[in-house]
C-alpha cells in the first residue's frame, strides 16, 4: 500500500484551461483551487469532497456535469504514470492503450498515477439548484416513477436527483425522496423547464437558489446553503462502517417494485439510494471511448449505500445481509448479462481473488460487470505493461499469462 496524501499539489492554469492535479489531492480543494482562479470554468467530478482524485479519475469519476460534459475520465488529457519496472511516463512516452486504461479501468492494477491533466469545462457564473423533498405519504413513488421516465430525457443542462432515504414521522418510519437539482443556468429557466416538464414535483420559485459553481459543491456536499467554500479545503471523514453497491437501470422500474424497495428500506433503517439520471452526453460517448463503458440507453445509475456505527459482528452482519437482500431483491429489473456494477464503487461480492493471486476467470467474473467487452482490452494492456502482475488487488486486472 501506498499512501498518497503528501502528494497534493494542484496548479490551475486558467489561461490554458487545464489543472495538473496530483493523485493524493482531494476533490474539495481542486474545486477551491480552481474557484480561486476563476469563476467560468469547472471539472466534471465526484460529489464528495473528501475524495482522492487519484482513485476516483482511476474508476471513472461521475459528478453533477456528467450530462453536460461526460465523466472525469472524458476531460483528462494526460497523467503520469509509474510502471513496475520504475519508470515515469506521460501520455506521449506511455502510448495510447495504457493512457485509455488508466482512465476508468482501474488505475492501480497497472501502476502508481502520480499526476493528472485535466481539462476545465465552462460553467456560468451563477447555477441553480434546489432541494425539494417528498415522502411516500405525500406521493414519492409516483413521483419517483415520473422521475425515472423524464430525467435522462431533459436538457443536457440539468442534472435532477432522487435521493430516497429513511426518515422518521409522528406515526413511524417512512420513505423520503429529495429531488436535487444542479443547472447551468438560472432560476427562472430552471423553474419554467420543471414546471413544464415534471409539473408533478410541485416546485416553486423560491426553492431555486442561484449561486457559483463552487458553491453548488458545497450545496452538494450536504452543508447548508451559505457554508463558506473553504469547508472543502476540511479532509476529515466520520468513522462509519457501511456496505455499497450499485445497479445501472435500463427500463422505468413497475411502482409494486418501487414500493418492495421503500419496504427493504425501511427493514434496514439506515440507508440511502443515489439515484443518477443519464442521457445527455452520456448518450454521445462511446462504450469504447474509455473502459468505463456504461453509457447510451441507461436510465439512471443507482448506489445502494447502508451505513451504521455500532460495533460489532451482530450489527455487521444484519446491515450487510440485509443490503444482499434488497440487491438480491433487484435482480430482475436491473441490467443483465452482466448484471453491470460501478468500478468507483469496488464490490467483492460481485467477485474477488484471493489475496495475493489474481485468477483470470474470477477477474473475468468482475471485468465484465464493471468494464463489458472493454475488460479484454485492460487485460491485453495489463499484459503489455505488467506481465508480472506486481500491481494487484482482489478486483485488478488480470494478466494472460499464469501469476
Amino acid at each position: 500500500m501506498i499512501g498518497m496524501d503528501q502528494m497534493n499539489s494542484i496548479k490551475v492554469n486558467v489561461a490554458k484551461k487545464n489543472v495538473w492535479i496530483q493523485s493524493g489531492a482531494l476533490l474539495g480543494r481542486l474545486y477551491y483551487e480552481i474557484s480561486q482562479k476563476t469563476n467560468v470554468y469547472g471539472f466534471p467530478s465526484g460529489l464528495c469532497p473528501t475524495v482522492g482524485a487519484g482513485g476516483h479519475f482511476g474508476g471513472g469519476g461521475y459528478g453533477v456535469l456528467m450530462r453536460k460534459y461526460g465523466f472525469s475520465v472524458d476531460n483528462i488529457v494526460d497523467a503520469k504514470l509509474v510502471t513496475a519496472n520504475g519508470k515515469i511516463l506521460k501520455r506521449k512516452s506511455m502510448g495510447e492503450d495504457l493512457f485509455w486504461a488508466i482512465r476508468g479501468g482501474g488505475v492501480a492494477s497497472f501502476g502508481v498515477a502520480l499526476e493528472w491533466k485535466l481539462r476545465l469545462v465552462p460553467v456560468p457564473a451563477k447555477v441553480t439548484v434546489f432541494n425539494v423533498k417528498r415522502t411516500i405519504a405525500q406521493g414519492a413513488t409516483d413521483l419517483f416513477y415520473k422521475w425515472q421516465i423524464i430525467a435522462a430525457k431533459m436538457p443536457k443542462e440539468l442534472f435532477l436527483r432522487a435521493q430516497p432515504k429513511v426518515a422518521n414521522t409522528t406515526t413511524g418510519k417512512t420513505v423520503e425522496i429529495s429531488f436535487i437539482a444542479h443547472y447551468l443556468g438560472n432560476s427562472d429557466e430552471l423553474f419554467a423547464l420543471v414546471k413544464a416538464r415534471f409539473p408533478e414535483l410541485g416546485l416553486k420559485l423560491s426553492d431555486c437558489i442561484e449561486m457559483s459553481w463552487v458553491e453548488s459543491t458545497v450545496f452538494w456536499a450536504d452543508f447548508p446553503v451559505g457554508t463558506p467554500t473553504t469547508v472543502l479545503l476540511n479532509s476529515t471523514n466520520p468513522a462509519i462502517y457501511f456496505k455499497g453497491t450499485s445497479d445501472y437501470i435500463i427500463n422505468p422500474l413497475p411502482k409494486k417494485v418501487i414500493d418492495a424497495i421503500w419496504t427493504h428500506m425501511i427493514e434496514i433503517e439506515d440507508i440511502f439510494l443515489d439515484t443518477n439520471p443519464y442521457g445527455g452526453r452520456m448518450d454521445e460517448i462511446s462504450e469504447s471511448a474509455t473502459p468505463y463503458p456504461h453509457r447510451s440507453g441507461i436510465l439512471f445509475h443507482v448506489m445502494y449505500y447502508t451505513s451504521w456505527t455500532k460495533e460489532g459482528i451482530e450489527a455487521t452482519n444484519r446491515y450487510v445481509r440485509l443490503t444482499r437482500k434488497l440487491f438480491e431483491m433487484m435482480t430482475p429489473y436491473v441490467s443483465n448479462n452482466p448484471r453491470r456494477a460501478f468500478q468507483n464503487y469496488k464490490d467483492l461480492d460481485i467477485g474477488a481473488n484471493q489475496d495475493n493471486q489474481t485468477n483470470y476467470e474470477i477477474g473475468r467474473l468482475y471485468g465484465t460487470k464493471y468494464f463489458k467487452a472493454n475488460f479484454d482490452k485492460l487485460v491485453r494492456v495489463k499484459t503489455m505493461i505488467d506481465p508480472h502482475n506486481f500491481f494487484k488487488n482482489k478486483q485488478s486486472i488480470p494478466t494472460l499469462l499464469k501469476t
